[in-house]
């Protein structure tokens, strides 16, 4: 079977996001059906981002404590079995003031990814399956930015400090889902993190990396190593780019890695070309 979906993961600032959408690109070049979904995008068939979960009890809480938004909650709301998925931020974008700032972070404090991470994992799990199930009846190439590998490390190892093996463990299980897509995996290598990082820094906005180094020595690794600002969170990425490159060696899909040092998006165009040339075949 040929694949399904193109996974590309790589640390921040690796250039994860410019290699989906050259990978995107020539994917069309080759007059390939395919579908890009980038990292924070609300209507990631595998993923839930900006999304809540509630038990039924939760949810009957929220209603009550949010009357007068009851009906668009029950509305809006998606029950399966005791589980009660909420688009929050869909919400937000949709109906701005008319979604409370108050409703927002109590839906917030749900979201899927401030959950434990075993309830986190399940529920991940599950998205995929169904994603899976889905795809493999539709056409078209599926291209995921960061949500395979990124952010069961993320949730695992920076927000939780979970032990390796659990971290290791949940990739493995979405590789085993994934497996039915036949996918391929391209990782974004930097020969130098600090440049590549700091590099980001200066060019996102300030908001971006004041709440990514909180994020990542406030709780679960960071804190538990004692690193602190810009200097303590490049600590962290080493040892989460320790941790992704035993990822990657166990898994047993197919998978490349990509070198972005030079940043000359021209040769690395050709690189990412030659590299899809070997899985999919253009249609005529």
């Amino acid at each position: 079977m040929k694949s399904k979906l193109v996974l590309i993961e790589g640390l921040p600032g690796s250039g994860k996001t410019t290699t989906a959408q050259v990978v995107h690109e020539i994917l069309t070049e080759m007059n390939l059906t395919s579908r890009l979904f980038l990292e924070g995008n609300l209507d990631h068939p595998a993923d839930y981002d900006g999304v809540a979960h509630f038990t039924k009890n939760e949810f009957a809480e929220l209603l009550s404590t949010f009357e007068k938004h009851r009906d668009l909650l029950s509305n809006r709301v998606v029950k399966q079995d005791n589980n009660y998925f909420l688009a929050y931020r869909k919400l937000k974008n949709e109906y701005g003031a008319s979604f409370p700032d108050e409703l927002l972070h109590a839906s917030a404090r749900n979201d899927v990814y401030e959950l434990p991470l075993d309830q986190n994992r399940k529920l991940i799990a599950e998205r995929w399956k169904k994603f899976a199930d889905s795809a493999l009846k539709g056409s078209g190439i599926f291209v995921f930015d960061c949500c395979f590998i990124q952010n069961p490390v993320t949730i695992g190892m920076i927000k939780y400090g979970a032990q390796k093996e659990d971290v290791i463990s949940y990739v493995a299980e979405l590789a085993a889902i994934a497996e039915r897509l036949n996918p391929l995996l391209i990782y974004v290598e930097q020969n130098d993190l600090d440049h590549s990082f700091r590099k980001a820094v200066a060019e996102r906005p300030k908001e971006w990396s004041g709440g990514f180094i909180e994020y990542y020595t406030t709780q679960g690794y960071g804190k538990k190593h004692g690193h602190t600002g810009l200097e303590g969170t490049l600590q962290v990425l080493q040892a989460r780019r320790k941790l992704e490159a035993e990822i990657f060696s166990g898994l047993k899909i197919a998978k490349q890695k990509v070198n972005n040092s030079s940043y000359d998006i021209n040769e690395y165009k050709q690189v990412i070309a030659e590299i899809l040339s070997q899985y999919f075949s253009p249609a005529t």
